[in-house]
């Protein structure tokens, strides 16, 4: 994958992870609240700043009380 498309999905993911937050009115420190991600990294996978980890995936669908594939339901080009 290249950096470039490596950059859209990131932004894709977190548009998605805000979208979700959003539609259930939580602030980044009320997610913060409900699962094991700090509020301050929850804003910089929101902007595709950093890339995370399997387990991150996991609280982050917890604390949005979604199942973790309802996280990546977005549309994102294939090559």
């Amino acid at each position: 994958m290249a950096v470039e498309e490596a950059e859209l999905f990131l932004k894709a993911f977190g548009e998605r992870i805000s979208k979700l937050r959003k539609s259930k009115n939580l602030s980044y420190r009320k997610l913060a609240q409900r699962c094991n991600v700090d509020y301050s990294d929850i804003s910089k996978i929101e902007k595709g700043l950093i890339k995370i980890q399997l387990p991150t995936i996991l609280e982050l669908a917890k604390g949005l009380d979604v199942h973790p594939r309802d996280l990546f339901d977005f549309d994102f080009p294939k090559n």
